[in-house]
């Protein structure tokens, strides 16, 4: 059996109780080194076999597998944050339905979440934003056209950037071509939720600055929108004057 499980957003603790018990039953674990942190090998039993698949291609990940597989093991594959973004796991679950073997997913908390808890935002205010966008400008993976960032950016809605932080030159200008004015708020979060996490908040217009000046360039987050601005609207849900399923309205 091998089991998908979400390291989290960086934190070791921020794994869920399923995933270390997991990573605690596990006789070989195969983790993305360069992303996830690596005391959540801690829970590893001392007899577990460990692969660090940042020097790994698919292929090489797939044979530790297949040989786990043959030897009666159970593996778990340990990517950052959810494995459901940028996780490249599609391609794996192929491979394994391809060959028979068995898998399942374990959710994890997933860095745009961690960066939330660190900004201490909330991603949809009532007037500003009711959409989350989670993306990523173009480099040497392309991105399709309907979803580049300038026409994403046309919606003014919350933008989450992944994977990013290496082209914020370019990011910068699809932004402000798309519509976002140079005054959007904006963030960089370094490392969510690890001990050695850092924020930079600045604005669309100093995005690329405050990146160069602080010598960014990967493992950080990049949030943009007026969600981490101060204006919004109070929220129906606790208003004396809003009629809910489980309450009436007071004024």
């Amino acid at each position: 059996m091998v089991h998908f499980v979400g390291a989290g957003s960086g934190a070791a603790d921020l794994i869920t109780i399923r995933g270390a018990s997991l990573l605690k039953n596990a006789d070989v674990i195969i983790y993305a080194g360069s992303l996830v942190n690596p005391e959540l090998l801690s829970y590893a039993s001392p007899s577990c076999e460990i692969y660090d698949s940042a020097a790994m291609t698919l292929e090489e990940v797939i044979e530790v597998i297949k040989r786990a597989e043959s030897e009666k093991k159970t593996t778990v594959r340990l990517h950052t944050g959810d494995s459901s973004i940028y996780g490249a796991v599609r391609e794996q679950f192929d491979e394994l339905i391809r060959l028979g073997i068995d898998y399942d997913v374990c959710p994890g908390v997933s860095s745009f979440c961690g960066a939330a808890s660190s900004l201490k935002a909330e991603y949809t205010l009532p007037g500003v934003s009711q959409t989350v966008i989670i993306t990523r400008e173009a480099g040497r993976t392309p991105v399709p056209e309907a979803q580049s960032i300038q026409a994403l950016a046309a919606h003014q809605a919350t933008m989450i950037l992944f994977l990013s932080t290496s082209l914020t030159e370019k990011l910068q200008a699809d932004l402000l071509s798309g519509g976002y004015s140079e005054d959007t708020p904006a963030a960089v979060v370094y490392k969510a939720t690890w001990p050695e996490e850092k924020i930079f908040r600045c604005t669309v217009g100093t995005l690329h600055k405050t990146v160069k000046e602080n010598g960014l360039y990967k493992t950080s987050l990049i949030i943009v929108g007026g969600c981490m601005g101060d204006d919004y609207l109070r929220s129906l849900l606790y208003d004396p004057g809003f009629t809910t399923e489980f309450r009436e309205a007071t004024q």
